[in-house]
């Protein structure tokens, strides 16, 4: 048998990167593919059960019966438990135009409608976490935070005057990325930190604080010197983001927001946009995350500024939201040791009707 030279060092790594790539996007293709056709196929089962087996916890013998059957004519396939069938059921009564929502739909893995049926009750915030989890590609654990997290509560919520100072579209993009107030539970502070302990905080837990912050913040750093004459000063957090093309500058106040941070933070967007912005870049965008704020004084301190300003509050959680105290274990449960995690493979089954 002949056997090929070796090819050199270089071309051999270019070759063996092109090859890798091409794999990869075709391995996301096919799952992409599969996922569709799955998704689809779960909502037609969803319909046959609706119609054709009555409500009621009685009828969990005949889910339990029919799942055993599937297994046994489909040995290889999974996904035919009686759990995964009564979440068709409800997958199916969740959206009954499912054909015109598809393209939303089939992009999501199924384990993240089953986390949708648990956790979001109403259609309308359903179908917000289901169409931002496609755009910013969360994981199911990402989806599980924002959902315990309201975001829906929260996301563009911020009084700005982005709408004034920046044009279309962009201005609705960065109202978009705001959030109001921001979440910082995962922090562990108390009410007695200061700015300091705050910023620090972000910083150590910085994977967190990107996925508050949302999909496309590069970190800069924080306390970045900026010289101005024979001055340095040093904004507390200081960010890129790619889809706006600009620059972010956080300024975070442990303090009931105040007209003369606007003046503050002001000077750092003009001193980044005179050393730092690039010929292709937008604006520095400023957002000031304070302990309280009062949306009237904060709209006056804005209403003539010519730079682009989010005002926000952050949130310490003293106990954990609604939602995700919905899923921690009762004082009996804790009582009789019993574990109430959950899985795809776990046999508790959802609710009969979500």
């Amino acid at each position: 048998m002949a056997v090929l030279p070796t090819p050199p060092d270089r071309e051999y790594a270019a070759l063996r990167r092109e090859i890798v790539d091409q794999i990869r996007v075709a391995r996301v293709q096919a799952a992409r593919a599969v996922n569709l056709h799955l998704t689809g196929l779960y909502w037609s089962l969803g319909s046959l059960l609706v119609d054709r087996i009555a409500d009621g916890n009685s009828s969990r013998a005949v889910y339990r019966q029919l799942s055993a059957d599937l297994a046994a004519e489909f040995p290889e396939m999974r996904g035919l438990s009686e759990r995964n069938l009564i979440y068709m059921r409800a997958f199916h009564r969740a959206w009954p135009d499912f054909a015109d929502l598809a393209p939303v739909l089939s992009a999501l893995p199924w384990g993240h409608h089953t986390k949708l049926l648990d956790r979001v009750q109403d259609r309308e915030t359903r179908l917000w976490y289901a169409g931002q989890a496609v755009e910013y590609g969360w994981s199911r654990a990402v989806l599980d935070h924002q959902i315990a997290s309201e975001l829906h509560l929260r996301a563009g919520r911020a009084v700005s005057n982005f709408q004034r100072t920046l044009p279309m579209p962009q201005s609705d993009l960065a109202q978009q990325l705001t959030r109001d107030p921001y979440s910082f539970d995962f922090l562990g502070l108390g009410p007695a930190m200061k700015e300091r302990d705050l910023e620090q905080a972000l910083i150590g837990n910085l994977q967190k604080t990107l996925m508050e912050l949302g999909k496309g913040f590069a970190f800069i750093g924080a306390q970045v010197p900026i010289r101005v004459g024979d001055q340095e000063f040093r904004p507390d957090l200081l960010f890129y983001h790619v889809k706006l093309h600009c620059y972010v500058v956080f300024e975070l106040k442990v303090e009931a927001f105040k007209p003369d941070f606007v003046g503050q933070i002001q000077f750092y967007q003009g001193a980044i946009d005179d050393l730092m912005r690039g010929p292709d870049d937008h604006p520095t965008i400023g957002v000031i995350i304070c302990r309280e704020k009062h949306d009237a004084v904060v709209e006056y301190a804005l209403r003539y500024s010519m730079k682009p300003i989010g005002v926000a509050e952050y949130r310490l959680l003293d106990e954990p939201p609604e939602l995700l105290r919905q899923d921690l274990p009762g004082p009996a449960e804790l009582e009789a040791g019993l574990d109430v995690s959950s899985t795809d493979d776990d046999p508790d089954l959802p609710p009969f009707d979500p």
